[in-house]
This record gives structure tokens, C-alpha cells and sequence, in this order.
């Protein structure tokens, strides 16, 4: 019995950087990093202004989604954020 190979999601990435963007939110989600990683560039440049215009706390939206990420499961997390592309929480 052979076993088939995952087939890649359509936007070409694997479902085990769940875990690599949610750790991302959760250290660097004020930056964005997360966002960009998962090719969402205007929700990543509007994290970048918040966490600037409010001193660091809109940091915590992206601590937030970091957690949110971590706890879907890879097929949950695929349909949500990579083809859904759902921008916020």
C-alpha cells in the first residue's frame, strides 16, 4: 500500500506553517510578520502602523491571532486564512 504525498494548498503552502506563523504572531505579530508570511501585505503594513500608533499594545492583536492559529487544526487553518484569506482574528 502506498502512501500519497500531500498535495501542496493552491497558494503553494504547506499546512505545517500553521505552526511556523502562529509562533510568528505570537513574537512578531506587531510587526506583521505573520500577515506577510501568509500573503496578506495590507494586513501586515496595517499591523506595522498600529503597534507604531499605539506605542506596541496593538501588538497584541497579533499575539492574539498567533494563538487563534495554533489551536485550528491544518485543515481548519488552511480554509480560513490561505484560501478564505480571512484578514482578521
Amino acid at each position: 500500500m502506498s502512501q500519497v504525498p500531500n498535495s501542496p494548498n493552491p497558494s503553494g503552502q504547506s499546512n505545517s506553517n500553521r505552526v511556523l506563523i502562529g509562533v510568528l504572531g505570537i513574537l512578531l505579530g506587531g510587526w506583521g510578520v505573520h500577515r506577510f508570511m501568509l500573503g496578506d501585505t495590507t494586513g501586515g503594513i496595517i499591523r506595522i502602523v498600529l503597534t507604531v500608533v499605539t506605542c506596541g499594545i496593538g501588538g497584541i492583536i497579533g499575539l492574539i491571532e498567533g494563538i487563534i492559529y495554533l489551536t485550528k487544526t491544518d485543515q481548519d487553518f488552511n480554509q480560513i486564512y490561505v484560501v478564505q484569506k480571512k484578514a482578521w482574528f
